[in-house]
């Protein structure tokens, strides 16, 4: 195997491998440049009915957070722009997605 300029390896097959991170690693790689306009917007009150808060436990960055008295509070600044959080949402017209305007939102960097 033999190392480029990026820190990648080809392997034996040719195949270009990258090294192994962790997931806190990885993660601290990612630049949020965040806009004023969120990108996402969750109707709160649409949220009051749901009963199986799928994007509490589906966010893979853990940005809905429920509330005590029923309602979701949902952070867009560091949201990774999966789309997971629409994907899953049971609830008609609980949650606005679009991508960030031009320039904004998270990139993922190899360090």
């Amino acid at each position: 195997m033999s190392d480029d300029a990026q820190g990648a390896t080809a392997s034996g097959d040719g195949e270009e491998r990258w090294p192994s991170l962790s997931f806190e690693d990885r993660m601290a790689t990612a630049v949020f440049d965040v806009h004023e306009r969120a990108h996402i917007v969750v109707d709160a009150a649409v949220c009051l009915d749901c009963s199986t808060r799928r994007c509490v436990v589906a966010c893979p960055a853990n940005l809905f957070v429920p509330t005590a008295d029923g309602g979701i509070v949902f952070n867009y600044e560091q949201c990774f722009e999966c789309g997971t959080c629409y994907l899953v949402c049971n609830e008609e017209g609980a949650i606005s997605w679009s991508y960030p305007e031009g320039g904004y939102g998270v990139v993922f960097r190899h360090s």
